[in-house]
């Protein structure tokens, strides 16, 4: 008797469907390796046709880590393993936002795969994998030779200011033990990564950060305040602990208009707006 797969619809749910979505892209999608073999002898479908996001049946394939039909489509010479999708993610970047281990590895083995290939917003595999918290994979990719750990995205953030801002303490770890990674580093808008794990109130990453080399935990930050001054009076109270625990952290340190943060409290307690205009 023949046994029948149970298909798991949630993820496709939540999906707008149009045209073109074959029958290949469909067997991709839910990872069913047998009928993608079939369609693909059949010689009836484009094996880089692009549904209507821009993905072909290996970027569905890779994106949802079905490792059998990433294997499937890669031994078809006409296969395009770089082909990006409408916002430029490529199946290695898919794989490796998601967290796919076993289809990075697969993808990142291939000599045409290029590690690097960033997508619209300037995001490489490595940062995508790094912004999502998935340490294996950030390990993957900091083996290949070709691949800047401290590559900026078009807004000028960093795998490790994005790991930083979302609180994932793995791969901060990892990657401040890159030389090549400059803990300090900041993004178009001046944000470090330290001040982007503040303001997500991220305590063992600020932590880590201010204890690397050169941390300058009093320096003027973004609206030209302190980490102190915009942990207070944001209300992050852990935040505000920690620095203040920090030796050179001076909770006197006045802002660009020559205020502390004891002249905003008083002004607050008044019934005077503590932020700035």
């Amino acid at each position: 008797m023949m046994k029948h797969r149970r298909l798991n619809f949630d993820n496709f749910a939540s999906y707008e469907t149009g045209f073109p979505f074959s029958g290949l892209h469909y067997a991709s999608f839910f990872g069913i390796g047998g009928l993608v073999a079939a369609l693909i002898k059949m010689e009836c479908c484009d094996i880089n046709e692009e549904d209507f996001w821009g993905h072909t049946p290996l970027a569905w394939a890779a994106r949802n880590g079905h490792e059998e039909v990433v294997k499937i489509l890669l031994k078809r010479e006409e296969i395009s393993p770089n082909r990006p999708t409408t916002w430029d993610q490529t199946p290695l970047s898919l794989a490796a936002e998601n967290g796919r281990k076993g289809v990075v590895k697969i993808l990142l083995s291939r000599e045409e795969v290029d590690p690097e290939m960033p997508d619209n917003g300037g995001q490489t595999p490595l940062m995508c994998a790094a912004c999502n918290g998935h340490e294996e994979v950030v390990k993957m990719m900091l083996k290949r030779e070709e691949v800047d750990p401290d590559k900026p995205a078009n807004g000028g953030q960093t795998p490790l200011s994005s790991a930083a801002k979302y609180g994932y303490e793995g791969v901060v770890k990892i990657l401040l033990r890159l030389d090549e990674v400059n803990p300090h580093k900041p993004d178009n808008a001046g944000r470090t990564p330290v001040e982007y794990a503040a303001l997500g109130g991220h305590k063992k990453v600020i932590k880590i950060l201010l204890d690397c080399e050169g941390a300058d935990p009093d320096k003027l930050e973004t609206w030209d305040a302190t980490l102190l001054w915009n942990a207070a009076v944001g209300g992050d109270e852990e935040a505000a602990k920690i620095l203040l625990k920090h030796h050179e952290v001076n909770p006197d340190e006045p802002d660009d208009d020559g205020r502390t943060l004891l002249s905003h409290a008083a002004s607050r307690r008044n019934g005077g707006d503590a932020t700035r205009a």
